[in-house]
């Protein structure tokens, strides 16, 4: 863990009141009497840059005179773990407020020990305007208990110089105009598309699109839904798509990394978030300037296609000793002034559509906030990770791909689903 404490106004008697904070994090009211409290927020590495976090700070202590922010920065690695013992601590020098995962929340949810935000989010923070991909998995039970705070999803990320070789003046904007696109791009040696035949959250998108779900929950019994028509429509198109390249059929998009294939120059399209482009240009410096991005297109040119929306949501733990100074801080990171800054510092998404013009001279990440307007979470239950850990999704989609019954297929796979999440935890 990294504690990062930025400058402070300049006092007397700086190194007490620092070496104070550091050792009281997170207890409450400092020591000598001028009212002051210290609220500690749990960053994850790589969230925020160290410069978004000192001007943030600063702002923060400008604006609210009694309160001194203190900003710890987690690793990825074990920080499940690292939070469950956080929500369970009563020490009062736990955090007060939390970034985690959007997908996580449920499972953090489940196990007890966060504070319900259903108030908050309705009177102060604009929860009508989120972005759904990120609100959604922050709810449970009718009760909201994850703010969004930013998101990021994949976008269809394009060699310029064969869109013009192929004669496509400009990026498609509906399935059927992609797939024809992609055909003409699929030829003399090029790929129209790399698409690995395991990329499970580009098939969740698409089956999205046709109504369908991965999983649905029905008086709190989950059951796995790939067989239902329509996810097996959306198994269809992915096939489709997925022909007019030579992905591999039995890997996901990391094995081979699509970046470096991308990057040999021969391939169209890849579906990824934008940020794949810098890994693009490193290993091939010559397609800088050539790349360009489109949303991922949707059945209609008014409607883009769904997409997974991945990011963050802020949580309060229920034992925190400062709900009122937790609530005040997510008020500031989630409002309209630092959503702003952080979308145009990172290149995220910010946490309401109505922001995304923040991003508009990004290419890259406008065409992201086009697609988060349409984005959706994996389902909402706690037991969800046990389905990833195992991926039954993965085994589906080669066997269909490799020319096996996509109903039989998917019927097994909805099955092995719904043992996962309904599991019954032991004592």
């Amino acid at each position: 863990m990294t504690h990062v404490k930025p400058r402070r106004r300049p006092v007397a008697p700086l190194v007490v009141v620092l070496a104070s904070s550091t050792l009281l994090a997170g207890c409450g009211v400092l020591p000598g009497g001028d009212g002051r409290k210290t609220v500690t927020l749990w960053l994850m590495k790589g969230s925020a840059s160290p410069e978004f976090v000192e001007r943030f700070t600063e702002d923060f202590e400008k604006q609210h005179d009694d309160i001194d922010l203190d900003v710890r920065i987690q690793e990825w690695t074990g920080i499940g773990a690292k939070v469950k013992k956080a929500l369970k601590d009563d020490s009062g020098e736990g955090p007060d407020v939390i970034e985690v995962g959007n997908t996580q929340v449920a499972q953090y949810v489940d196990e007890g020990g966060l504070y319900d935000l259903t108030l908050e989010s309705a009177r102060d923070l604009g929860m009508d305007d989120w972005l759904p991909g990120l609100a959604e998995p922050g709810r449970f039970d009718n009760a909201q208990y994850g703010i969004p705070w930013y998101a990021a999803n994949r976008v269809v990320i394009y060699h310029k110089d064969l869109f013009d070789a192929a004669g496509i003046k400009r990026p498609p904007r509906t399935r059927a105009e992609w797939l024809a696109d992609t055909e003409k791009l699929n030829t003399g040696g090029k790929q129209g598309i790399y698409l690995a035949g395991q990329d499970w959250y580009t098939l969740s998108g698409f089956i999205w699109d046709e109504g369908g779900d991965l999983a649905k929950e029905h008086r709190g019994t989950w059951k796995g839904s790939l067989h239902a028509p329509a996810a097996l429509r959306g198994m269809e198109f992915y096939r489709q798509l997925q022909a007019l390249g030579q992905g591999p059929r039995d890997a996901d998009e990391e094995h081979p990394a699509q970046t470096g294939v991308f990057a040999e120059g021969d391939v169209a399209q890849i579906i990824a978030v934008p940020g794949a482009a810098r890994a693009i240009e490193e290993k091939n410096p010559g397609l800088k300037g050539k790349l360009g991005y489109f949303p991922i297109p949707g059945k209609t040119a008014g409607k883009p296609g769904s997409v997974f929306t991945g990011g963050s949501d802020l949580v309060v733990p229920e034992r925190s000793d400062d709900h009122k100074g937790a609530v005040q801080l997510i008020e500031a990171l989630a409002g309209k002034k630092w959503q702003t800054e952080l979308a145009r510092t990172m290149n995220y998404v910010p946490n309401k559509a109505k922001l995304a013009p923040a991003v508009a001279g990004e290419e890259g990440v406008a065409a992201m906030a086009v697609g988060a307007a349409n984005g959706r979470a994996t389902p909402n239950s706690p037991r969800w990770a046990g389905v990833e850990a195992k991926n039954p999704i993965k085994g589906y989609m080669t066997k269909v791909l490799n020319g096996g019954d996509p109903a039989a297929e998917a019927r097994k796979a909805s099955g092995r689903i719904t043992d996962t999440l309904n599991v019954v935890a032991g004592p």
